[in-house]
């Protein structure tokens, strides 16, 4: 069994309507979801605000590939296109694999270029570190420590500040 923390990101077209599809491609193995958060756009600031959400996930089969696997399943599923010109740019859905546990709750650790993990700029990453902490409020980044010290600590604790709740938006699993 592993279990994995997902980040869920949109900004083009239904964004609302892409989280909760990703959330619902997941179906049982979603544990929790996180409130969402609307965040001006990170490293290419050209593009529109985004929505951003995390899922805490678990399945008894799944290998971190798999994960990998499901979340490029949901972004085909939301007609993404990767821009090789533009890697931060706008999209209508982005899926990241931020953390995988095995069964024994030890954390997962690759430097596989297709899946390396955790995800190398998660703990840079105020719109994945504040939705992670509504689920996990004592979490831990695995080789980078307490998620609220991430978000306290510059230069996320800045980015924090332009995070803005949705409590009008959910996308809880239905399943």
């Amino acid at each position: 069994m592993t279990r994995a923390v997902l980040s869920l990101g949109s900004n083009l077209g239904d964004r609302l309507g892409h989280l909760r599809s990703a959330v619902e491609s997941l179906g049982d193995a979603v544990l929790v979801v996180s409130g969402v958060y609307e965040t001006p756009p990170w490293g290419d600031t050209d593009q529109p605000a985004y929505l951003n959400a995390v899922v805490l996930a678990q399945d008894a089969a799944a290998t971190p590939g798999d994960w990998l696997e499901r979340a490029r399943d949901a972004e085909r599923a939301a007609g993404r296109t990767r821009d090789p010109q533009r890697r931060f740019g706008p999209r209508t859905l982005d899926v990241d694999v931020v953390a995988v546990w095995d069964d024994d709750d030890q954390p997962v650790l690759s430097d596989d270029p297709e899946l390396i993990l955790p995800h190398p700029r998660a703990h840079l990453r105020a719109f994945v570190l504040r939705p992670w902490i509504d689920i996990q409020p004592y979490g831990r980044l695995p080789g980078h420590g307490w998620l609220t010290d991430l978000l306290n600590a510059e230069p996320v604790a800045g980015d924090a500040l332009e995070l803005r709740p949705r409590p009008d938006l959910g996308i809880e699993s239905t399943t």
